[in-house]
């Protein structure tokens, strides 16, 4: 990790307990690859991750296909790894391009959807400044 941060490289060090990702962010991680997050709690471990390290950004991989990928960006998620059922190994031997691109297709609509869904949801968190010249409610 020095070596990569000394060369601009980004680094994406895999980490699972909460010791193991602070660990990585304080030796200059960019990002924290969770992995594998499916089997200790899925998108349920990278909230509860996310809400105590929310400074740290988390890549949520072991676990992540079409039908959660959403669920892992809504739950304070940067990004997620996806290995064979983005690329399936059938798909490979046989040269299925299409198939591979139509699949990375869905996951990039998966991810960009849940993002625009968070910043809906930021945006009506309208906070009114308070400049202590108003009069309080009798």
């Amino acid at each position: 990790m020095e070596f990569a941060a000394k060369q601009n490289i980004a680094v994406l060090p895999g980490a699972l307990t909460p010791t193991e990702v602070v660990t990585a962010w304080s030796a200059g991680a960019d990002f924290v690859k969770v992995f594998p997050c499916g089997p200790v709690g899925g998108d349920r471990y990278i909230k509860a991750l996310h809400a105590a390290l929310p400074q740290i950004p988390l890549i949520a991989a072991g676990g992540v296909n079409q039908q959660t990928a959403a669920s892992f960006i809504l739950s304070g998620a940067t990004a997620i790894g996806v290995g064979t059922e983005l690329i399936p190994t059938e798909a490979i031997q046989r040269r299925q391009s299409q198939r591979i691109h139509e699949l990375a297709r869905r996951f990039a609509k998966l991810v960009k959807d849940a993002r625009e869904q968070i910043e809906a949801w930021e945006r009506s968190q309208v906070v009114k400044e308070f400049k202590g010249t108003e009069k309080c409610e009798k």
